[in-house]
């Protein structure tokens, strides 16, 4: 899938840590996908999730399903 992230408006999670280490940034607006990145890198590479495949996720989040 080719998805043109120039200008992509990035936004740091709400579920990133507030050490300045593990920061995860996702841009919103594009159908279908979600674009996530680090916030360390903003000029590397971004994976691209289904928004099915992302709302999962952050579900899984949600209920601590990934604590451990």
């Amino acid at each position: 899938m080719d998805v043109n992230l120039t200008d992509a408006r990035w936004r740091k999670s709400s579920y990133s840590g507030g050490n300045g280490g593990t920061c995860v940034e996702v841009a919103d607006g594009f159908t279908g996908v979600m674009p996530v990145r680090d916030s360390k890198d903003p000029f590397g590479p971004a994976l691209l999730f289904s928004s099915a495949a992302w709302q999962s996720f952050v579900a899984a989040v949600r209920t601590g399903e990934f604590e451990a």
